[in-house]
């Protein structure tokens, strides 16, 4: 071979790497990317399953007692009053859910203790002081809790 058509194929094939090594570089990225997303989004999916399965069975329970032959008219009741209690609590959590997400979150779950206290999860990289205040707010005016009683925390 001529001396002129080593140094083209030499120089092709030396552009050719150069170009594999972006694409390397660049598709690993995407790729790291892609999986810190979808462990995110399996956390929010995953804790809203747990979520559902708990809430499930406390309503079975709750309708166990209720249909029971054996219960007593308090025992009913006081099921009745708490399956009731628990679907609010249910409404409340989606209500307050929507409203974050509304705000431009692309995903957010909440729960609310017995003791009054309300954790809010979001998904975002970082959370400024607008965006907080405005999850105070949301949570605060739709359940009726003191801002010192939410805790606001943000998962990539």
């Amino acid at each position: 071979m001529k001396k002129r058509t080593k140094i083209i194929i030499l120089s092709f094939m030396i552009l050719l790497l150069g170009v594999t090594g972006y694409l390397n570089i660049v598709l690993n990225n995407s790729v790291t990317e892609t999986n810190t997303n979808v462990a995110a989004a399996s956390y929010f999916a995953s804790y809203r399953n747990d979520r559902e399965s708990s809430r499930d069975q406390q309503i079975l329970y709750y309708d166990a007692i209720i249909d029971g032959a054996s219960s007593t008219e308090a025992a009913v009741a006081a099921a009745e009053n708490a399956k009731l209690d628990l679907i609010e609590l249910m409404e409340k959590e989606l209500t307050v859910e929507g409203l974050i997400k509304a705000q431009g979150f692309s995903d957010c779950v909440i729960a609310i203790s017995d003791n009054g206290i309300v954790n809010v999860v979001v998904q975002a990289a970082a959370l400024n002081e607008t965006e907080s205040a405005q999850i105070w707010t949301i949570v605060s005016e739709q359940l009726a809790v003191p801002v010192k009683n939410i805790q606001i925390m943000y998962a990539e």
